[in-house]
């Protein structure tokens, strides 16, 4: 079985950029459709690409294919992976009673660099925003009741961005998964509506260190 195909993204395109040519002009409005990368970053990235050797150029270019072609999502757990089951979910030594419920996969890899968990994950896929239209029924909370009691777990970490759709998305999964297991959720010596990929790995370490059974 094949891997979950990552959802598409739909963008809208940008007018021509002037004083480019045409080929180039194409190469920067795609690097600034990237997250963070604005009009001087992208052309600056651009301009670099054009001075690589040709089998670095080709490198690049089949390696973006390759991924965008072959990662997936992880039949259990929701994360990127290329086979069936993520790297994460194939090692045998996570303890699986410990189950941490990330938003998206930049969560848990910033998790991960902490180097300080060794359950499980669990990747929702975004947070509850009714301004936005997503309703719990966009995300994968229905995969994440049905590993509670196949994978015995006792304790379901809730480790979500401090936000208004984090906290909604917190208190609706507490109210859902308390009459089956221990819910906490992580301690933040963060500001209000910060990202946990961008927290340093001691934060997240002491934030998992120092979590809380959830209140509804």
């Amino acid at each position: 079985m094949s891997p979950r195909a990552l959802p598409r993204v739909r963008r809208s395109f940008c007018p021509p950029l002037t004083g480019h040519t045409r080929p180039l002009a194409r190469l920067i409005e795609q690097f600034e459709r990237l997250p963070g990368i604005g009009p001087r970053t992208a052309q600056r990235l651009a301009l670099h690409l054009l001075r690589q050797p040709e089998e670095q150029s080709r490198s690049f270019a089949e390696a973006l294919l390759a991924a965008r072609l072959q990662v997936g999502q992880c039949r259990r757990c929701g994360h990127l992976s290329a086979e069936e089951l993520c790297d994460i979910c194939r090692q045998p030594e996570r303890s699986s009673g410990l189950l941490c419920v990330v938003a998206e996969s930049r969560d848990l890899l910033a998790l991960e660099r902490t180097r300080e968990y060794r359950g499980t994950y669990h990747v929702l896929g975004g947070l509850i925003s009714p301004l936005d239209g997503v309703g719990p029924e966009a995300l994968h909370v229905q995969g994440l009741l049905a590993r509670l009691d196949p994978e015995q777990v006792e304790e379901v970490i809730l480790a979500l961005t401090p936000s208004v759709e984090g906290d909604t998305t917190s208190l609706y999964l507490a109210r859902l998964l308390r009459p089956f297991c221990r819910v906490t959720r992580i301690a933040y010596g963060l500001p209000m509506g910060s990202e946990l990929e961008y927290a340093d790995d001691v934060t997240l370490a002491r934030a998992l260190e120092g979590r809380r059974p959830m209140e509804a």
